[in-house]
């Protein structure tokens, strides 16, 4: 049976036994916070323990290394909607320690993009229309100096009321402690 075979096997169980009613709730976060954090599996349930956050509490938004790597891409897009439309008042920007992105190597990322079957011509054909992939594909070093980026974008965004503290933590993807790097509500800079 494949992946999508099993998901949509206990998806129908999931339906037909009403196992959802536990998790009903409205589309504006309980606790008025939207949080970007990172894509990594290891935070899935870790987070939302470690911050005592279930289901209708706060919103989601997840990019890899909780990178905003473009001021009206969609990340920020998403937090912006998020404050203007659902409510948010706070935002949470949360990195972690023993990140992917921090081992990015790009050119082994276009190796194995071309050995599963890109045409490397594309890369130059990017290359000539101003994409800079390397840029674009690039990790960090630095998990807090990467979390303090994400927060001063979104501080100094033009679309971005100041009056909205833009906090930045790094989590321990093990233990779940969390590091405070910024409070937004007394940082402001």
């Amino acid at each position: 049976m494949s992946k999508l075979d099993e998901i949509l096997t206990f998806n129908k169980s999931f339906v037909e036994n009403k196992l959802y009613t536990p998790y009903l709730t409205t589309k504006f976060p309980d606790k008025r916070i939207v949080i970007l954090t990172c894509m990594d599996t290891r935070l899935t349930e870790t987070l939302h323990k470690a911050m005592n956050i279930k289901n209708g509490d706060v919103k989601i938004v997840k990019s890899a290394g909780a990178v905003i790597n473009h001021p009206f891409g969609g990340i920020m897009r998403s937090l912006i909607v998020a404050v203007y439309e659902l409510q948010a008042d706070e935002i949470f920007v949360i990195g972690h320690y023993d990140c992917g992105m921090s081992a990015i190597k790009t050119d082994k990322i276009v190796e194995k993009m071309i050995d599963r079957g890109v045409d490397s011509r594309t890369f130059d054909t990017l290359k000539y229309s101003g994409v800079d992939v390397d840029k674009w594909l690039e990790g960090f070093s630095d998990v807090e100096e990467s979390v303090l980026h994400s927060v001063d974008m979104i501080r100094n965004h033009p679309l971005m009321v100041p009056s909205v503290p833009v906090h930045g933590l790094i989590i321990d993807p093990t233990t779940g402690r969390l590091d405070l790097v910024t409070d937004g509500s007394i940082d402001k800079e």
